[in-house]
């Protein structure tokens, strides 16, 4: 037996990897950006509300703050318009006299929202850690090589790329680059379309949910007409006949907090409350989407419990802060989290209230901090995508 007392100390140098995933290190090409520099206010800092108001009032016309419907109340209530991704950057774009945008999102978001701006518009993220771990899912060089085996396969030219509107700016190029559109959760039956009356099949980015949801809910396709692209197997997982036969070509992603509702999930909470109605997101599974009774956008959902009866119960499957909103809204229905357990979006509640008062403080100062910049020729790519978008019918 070992010597536990005697034995040495092992001499582990942590990989440039372990480092970025403790929060030690940078990478500038990923969306996990992890330096702030300056100092945060403290968390505890009981004047931090007081400050964020004196900053922005300070600031007046020249700050435009957009929140997220997936930020906490402390934040959101700064914000001069809410709304999903894509709403929140339309909203900025329509808003030129602001010399900066602040969003109080993730990186893709604010990426769009550079995308959408003058070149006067400064973008800022209050905090660059926050990301989105589906829009890393897929990369450009993975995007790139999957390109690669669809031509080796002999089918790139049939194909049309259609990305979600939750992926960086790389893969929003891509997609411009190659013919595709993007899409949010609202449009995507819209996109998919498009993207069949272009060519005879669709390479969907990075969401497998929402694209498979979408083909086989609201298209009429079957599951056996979807392939799921794995980019870290050769060839993406598949054989050559089986993309040739595939209409929809799914790549491997996910949302970490829709990723988390289960089949489990919608019949523990039928049993518990009788009569509830099931409102989910459609990233999450097809089983869950197929066990629900609404299926729909963020902006959806909010929607659908404006317009529910009082009394009415409801059970939803999203992010937990804009479930918590919704409840609050409105007191006279029943509304509960879907799942047992707390499920926030990590990255987004990256942005709190400390670095939104740091960076609201940096920018009255005349200090540009958190500046988010994606280069012209990225950039005028993902805007072509963005365009075809809007132009859908």
């Amino acid at each position: 037996m070992r010597d536990v007392t005697t034995a040495q100390p092992l001499d582990v140098q942590p990989t440039p990897l372990a480092l970025l995933l403790l929060g030690r290190e940078a990478d500038p090409k990923s969306e996990r950006g992890v330096e702030c520099p300056g100092d945060l206010p403290s968390p505890s800092d009981p004047d931090l509300v007081e400050r964020a108001r004196a900053a922005k009032e300070k600031l007046g016309d020249k700050v435009f703050v957009l929140g997220h419907h997936y930020q906490r109340d402390e934040v959101i209530q700064f914000a001069d318009v809410t709304g999903d991704s894509f709403k929140l950057a339309r909203d900025a774009a329509a808003r030129p006299e602001a010399e900066y945008i602040v969003f109080c999102g993730v990186h893709f978001m604010a990426e769009s929202a550079d995308i959408l701006t003058t070149d006067d518009q400064k973008v800022v993220l209050p905090d660059l850690a926050a990301g989105c771990s589906m829009a890393d899912m897929a990369t450009a060089e993975q995007v790139a090589e999957c390109w690669d085996v669809l031509t080796e396969a002999g089918i790139a030219e049939q194909v049309v790329p259609v990305s979600y509107m939750n992926s960086s700016a790389d893969i929003k190029a891509f997609t411009g680059k190659h013919g595709g559109t993007i899409c949010t959760s609202s449009n995507a039956k819209r996109a998919l379309d498009w993207a069949f009356e272009q060519g005879e099949k669709v390479l969907f980015l990075p969401d497998q949910h929402l694209g498979r949801n979408t083909a086989v809910r609201e298209m009429g396709m079957t599951l056996d007409d979807c392939v799921l692209y794995n980019p870290h197997k050769p060839n993406g997982g598949l054989t050559v006949e089986q993309l040739r036969d595939a209409k929809m070509i799914l790549w491997r992603g996910h949302c970490s907090v829709h990723g988390r509702f289960s089949l489990d999930s919608v019949e523990d909470v039928r049993a518990r409350i009788p009569g509830v109605n099931v409102l989910v997101h459609p990233e999450c599974k097809h089983e869950v989407v197929a066990a629900a009774d609404y299926v729909g956008s963020t902006e959806y959902i909010i929607k659908t419990l404006e317009a529910a009866p009082a009394g009415s119960k409801w059970a939803i499957g999203t992010e937990l802060n804009l479930v918590r909103r919704v409840a609050a809204a409105h007191p006279d229905k029943e509304v509960v989290f879907l799942d047992k357990t707390v499920c926030f979006c990590s990255t987004m509640n990256r942005i709190d209230l400390p670095h939104l008062v740091w960076a609201l403080e940096s920018l009255a100062e005349g200090n540009l901090v958190n500046r988010i910049q994606v280069d012209k020729e990225t950039e005028s790519f993902a805007k072509l995508a963005l365009e075809r978008m809007l132009a859908l019918p």
